[in-house]
């Protein structure tokens, strides 16, 4: 399990797994924000591939931030595949 620390977002930790071997996203947690929505977007993005989850999130803002906890996800993403390259 990997553990991301997101910046700008109410949830204080975003955790998730990878199968190395097809670059997919196996599960997804969130500690704290906004509970339904952090569950929605973690049960819809597991089973995508890293990139797809990435494409669809990346950029994703809330109200006035210039963030979201799925774009955070995606930032986090991004960390995982610069770290494995």
């Amino acid at each position: 399990m990997y553990e991301y620390i997101p910046k700008g977002v109410c949830a204080r930790k975003i955790a998730f797994d990878i199968d190395e071997d097809t670059q997919t996203v196996k599960k997804v947690i969130f500690t704290q924000g906004c509970s339904g929505n952090t569950q929605g977007v973690a049960a819809l993005v597991e089973g995508l591939k890293v990139d797809e989850v990435i494409s669809r999130l990346d950029g994703i803002k809330c109200g006035f931030k210039n963030t979201s906890c799925p774009d955070q996800l995606a930032t986090a993403l991004k960390q995982y595949k610069e770290a494995r390259a």
